[in-house]
């Protein structure tokens, strides 16, 4: 089904409910003023509005290849948030996040996937590992599989980690997006993906140039100034769509790094 370039929300926080400390970046669980709860990452957070780029990109490439991923929202929070917290680290990541953040549905009563549990389809393992060498994102491991079962359906969740190029732009998109991505040894989906080229293949039918510039113009303009080598956020926006497109036009590379990844581990 063609990908439909969604109308994201914004919400306001109306309470902050629990800080959700097993990640790097200290999401919270929140309540927004629609009645809905959301896990939301903040650009006061340690990687500031990075991790929130590469949620939003990481997310909706995923939805366009046609995996089920929770609505994402933007999310405003009010300076009033950071006044009333009693935690000092945590009071500290809300007065630096008032503004635009970006959250996710709670998919409450979801399970963490298990791979001992629940068996894939080789197509599907196949075509999760592809996004995540897209993407290269390091964060869908055994200790940390970034997967839930919800309704008894498979559900990905939480791409914040991913294209962690973007934290230093010395080199043109290009070059970057030819950059080895090392950490698919440790990808919980290795052992049982032995279709990647039937995944190549599939992945590439769904996904081109006008749906990577789609994803990418739902970016924020705020998040993407202040600490930043571009002269604007137009700038800044076509380098990802320039690392995007060459990671996939030579996606031939990953694809074979990943199969010889899988091959060591046998």
């Amino acid at each position: 089904m063609p990908y439909t370039v969604p109308q994201i929300r914004t919400v306001n926080v109306d309470r902050y409910v629990l800080p959700l400390k097993e990640g790097g970046s200290m999401p919270g669980l929140v309540e927004g003023d629609d009645g809905f709860k959301y896990v939301v990452k903040f650009r006061g957070a340690a990687q500031g509005p990075k991790v929130l780029i590469s949620e939003l990109i990481g997310g909706e490439i995923a939805r366009a290849l046609g995996f089920k991923v929770p609505e994402i929202v933007f999310v405003t929070l009010d300076e009033s948030f950071g006044r009333i917290e009693q935690d000092e680290e945590i009071q500290g990541q809300l007065k630096a996040s008032v503004g635009l953040n970006i959250g996710v549905s709670y998919l409450s009563g979801s399970i963490t996937f298990d791979p001992n549990v629940t068996v894939l389809s080789p197509e599907l393992a196949s075509r999760i590992l592809w996004l995540d060498c897209l993407i290269t994102n390091p964060d869908r491991t055994a200790r940390n599989p970034n997967m839930l079962t919800w309704y008894k359906e498979l559900w990905l969740i939480d791409h914040g980690a991913a294209m962690f190029f973007h934290y230093n732009w010395d080199q043109s998109p290009e070059q970057l997006a030819m950059k080895p991505f090392d950490r698919v040894k440790n990808h919980l989906m290795l052992p049982y993906a032995p279709m990647l080229n039937a995944a190549d293949s599939y992945c590439h039918a769904l996904l081109n140039g006008a749906v990577i510039r789609d994803i990418v113009n739902m970016i924020p303009d705020d998040w993407l100034l202040g600490d930043s080598p571009f002269a604007s956020a137009g700038e800044h926006r076509q380098a990802y769509e320039q690392y995007l497109l060459s990671r996939l036009e030579h996606s031939v590379t990953f694809v074979n790094e990943a199969q010889h990844a899988g091959e060591e581990n046998i």
